[in-house]
């Protein structure tokens, strides 16, 4: 238990006044609006676990009376066939994507696909007059980047990208406290993600761990923290220097199998994980293996693996703020941690730092945990934010109520935002478009090419977007 002998908890600020749902939501999503008296024709394309659950069936169960879908795409037939089972639809199936939208006139594609194809699709359906909603990243180069904002300025079609980090309680809270200067004007930001051994290697089982295929986990995985930091700061970045390595995963291990179920070494594997206990990866994937020869447990010692596994980035921001950030992807707890350097003090939050927690956590569970729709809000537990100013020796300690589930409660309002009330009051704006999803990974980005050319990257040298101090 962390301790200080001068620190007093002066105030807990109560849960009911740190968060105002319909207060904090968002709207880029008003273009989208439809009319109220009909329902929104959805098509998606993509699915694999992310598109068949958050983007499939959590809308069919919780969004049926505002859109249906008309048409679902695929490579993999066998994918298709489960995903009509699971999201519990009933409209066709396409290897096609033209052929879709021509044939189901669809006014929203959702994109889920792999990472490096989010652009393809998303350029095709924008061009093809639909409006997209695509996973994160929105892609994984700035030239794909840049088609995408090319294709939204042409076409007049709009792009949300599904950034549910912002919605979550614990960084609402953080964006107000922000926006109110409660610490004066922000100069530096120390942000530090640690993915555990059971969520971290599982990027490495998966296509995420090749980078051609997922651009390296400084675009998949920290393009969520990116935006953020984008939305915290309210500024753009300018300026990148960054440090990685592949020490632990891929090649860095004496012995590998061709996956984990035929592996010969499953005794002294720590990162052994058995595929067949899971009914669903098993009939979404393992069954449909034969259709395009994916394979979902991997080997995360295997030669492919080519991204980095820790990495190190330093943000300069257009408004003078400076930002230390860090992924660990093989820490033995998930969690993160930041602080808000101000002229006036200091804010710090974190989650899931065990020696800051009253109960123990189970490491192998939390993933799951995290990606739960149906999980609820824990009315005896909260997270914390603390607020102290310099010259006092006391503390504000700002009490958030905790959601584990759902991303700490941002799905569930992204989705709202989306199809339940697209004009739904925003004050802190955090509906994401194609310029928040371009400047989030274009960090990444630009971090990839400063460790391959081992000098810093200045975010202008890589779309033509201009780069603002203040987002407004």
């Amino acid at each position: 238990m962390m301790k200080s002998k001068n620190l007093n908890r002066r105030h807990f600020l109560g849960a009911a006044g740190t968060l105002t749902v319909g207060a904090l939501l968002t709207n880029p999503v008003q273009s989208m609006a439809r009319p109220a008296s009909s329902k929104t024709k959805l098509a998606l394309v993509g699915t694999g676990v992310r598109g068949t659950s958050f983007w499939g069936k959590n809308i069919v169960d919780n969004y049926s009376n505002e859109a249906e879908f008309v048409g679902l795409c695929d490579i993999n037939l066998g994918r298709l066939q489960f995903a009509l089972d699971y999201m519990g639809v009933d409209c066709p199936v396409f290897t096609d994507f033209e052929e879709m939208v021509n044939k189901t006139k669809p006014e929203i594609v959702i994109v889920t696909t792999m990472d490096s194809t989010h652009d393809k699709y998303i350029v095709k359906a924008l061009e093809m007059g639909c409006d997209v909603i695509t996973e994160k990243p929105m892609t994984t180069d700035e030239v794909k980047c840049q088609s995408i904002l090319d294709a939204e300025r042409k076409t007049g079609r709009k792009v949300i990208v599904g950034f549910n980090y912002r919605y979550g309680h614990q960084f609402s809270k953080l964006k107000e406290l922000l926006t109110k200067k409660e610490v004066g004007k922000i100069t530096s930001v120390d942000f530090h993600w640690y993915l555990n051994t059971y969520h971290g290697a599982s990027y490495f089982r998966r296509w995420h761990g090749e980078r051609d295929k997922g651009g390296t986990l400084l675009v998949h995985k920290s393009t969520h923290h990116f935006d953020l930091l984008n939305w915290w700061i309210d500024s753009d970045p300018l300026e990148v220097t960054a440090y990685g390595e592949l020490e632990h995963y891929g090649n860095n291990n004496e012995f590998r199998g061709a996956n984990c179920r035929s592996c010969a070494y499953t005794d002294k594997c720590k990162f052994y994980w058995d595929i067949m206990e899971n009914d669903r990866y098993v009939n979404l994937y393992v069954k449909n293996e034969k259709y395009d020869g994916y394979i979902r447990d991997n080997c995360l010692w295997r030669h492919d693996v080519d991204i980095y596994d820790k990495m190190a980035v330093q943000i300069k921001y257009a408004n003078d703020v400076q930002v230390s950030y860090s992924l660990t992807t093989y820490s033995p707890y998930e969690g993160w941690r930041i602080a808000f350097n101000g002229m006036d003090g200091r804010i710090d939050s974190w989650e899931g730092i065990p020696w800051r927690a009253d109960e123990r956590v189970n490491q192998a569970q939390l993933h799951a945990q995290e990606m739960n729709q149906n999980a609820e809000e824990n009315s005896s537990a909260y997270d914390e934010i603390m607020v102290m100013k310099n010259w006092e020796s006391e503390y504000d300690l700002v009490k958030v109520p905790r959601i584990r589930g759902g991303h700490g409660g941002g799905d569930v309002r992204l989705q709202d935002k989306i199809f339940k009330d697209p004009n739904m009051a925003d004050p802190y704006k955090h509906s994401a478009g194609t310029r928040d999803g371009a400047m989030s990974i274009l960090i990444g980005i630009a971090a990839r090419k400063s460790i391959e050319e081992q000098r810093p990257v200045k975010i202008s040298e890589l779309t033509d977007i201009p780069i603002s101090s203040n987002r407004g």
